[in-house]
């Protein structure tokens, strides 16, 4: 039997069958068909902007880390999806509306590792996961620090003005300090420097998120 050099295997049939199985009949879903799904299930205007943010912030850390920008900031665009639909269906329904849509198993379990401990036990494993659960809750933070400066622009924040409302748990009611805290424990980063790429992010796409202000 006469060996058969290897550049011959290639892209044949034979070789299909040796990929791995998780990047088989799945589709992989790009930036505009992941807003129009987010515009399918979300009518909220708030929600969408925070979706947007959300985006921003997956995007610059995906950039920081080196890693899939597109993959990073999809999955950040699409983690509330059933959130004003289904709010007590919360991550359950997103999972059944990506599954529909034939997405990676990977897409999904990052998107259900953004609740972890509140609607899911679906504990964040990897640096995007991790990132996602960090900056979630933040950006509403920077968001609601930007809209009381007389500005009304997130391009003049600084991370002093998020953290000297940290405290007052009547400002941005909503957000949950602790898991940001958790979030940040996990990524093994400082508090403040999570904060200040937070705001970078943010800044970068203002006018989308309507905090460009007056400025």
């Amino acid at each position: 039997m006469f060996p058969i050099p290897f550049r011959d295997f290639r892209n044949t049939a034979l070789t299909k069958l040796f990929l791995p199985m998780t990047n088989l009949n799945h589709n992989i879903p790009t930036r505009e068909e992941a807003f129009s799904l987010l515009k399918q299930y979300t009518k909220s205007e708030s929600l969408i902007i925070h979706a947007l943010a959300v985006e921003s912030c997956m995007r610059y850390y995906a950039r920081k880390n080196r890693e899939d920008e597109e993959k990073w900031g999809v999955i950040g665009l699409v983690h509330d999806l059933d959130w004003d639909q289904f709010p007590e269906q919360h991550c359950k329904k997103t999972r059944e509306i990506l599954e529909d849509a034939n997405w990676p198993e990977e897409y999904i379990r990052a998107v259900e590792s953004h609740a972890y401990l509140t609607c899911t036990d679906v504990e964040p494993q990897s640096i995007l996961e991790k990132t996602l659960y960090a900056v979630d809750e933040l950006t509403g933070l920077v968001r609601t620090t930007a809209l009381i400066r007389p500005s009304k622009s997130v391009l003049d924040v600084r991370v002093k003005s998020v953290k000297r409302n940290w405290k007052n748990k009547r400002f941005a009611a909503g957000v949950d300090r602790t898991v940001i805290e958790r979030g940040a424990e996990m990524l093994q980063i400082a508090i403040p420097d999570l904060i200040q790429g937070c705001i970078e992010a943010m800044q970068e796409v203002a006018e989308e998120l309507e905090l460009k202000g007056n400025l």
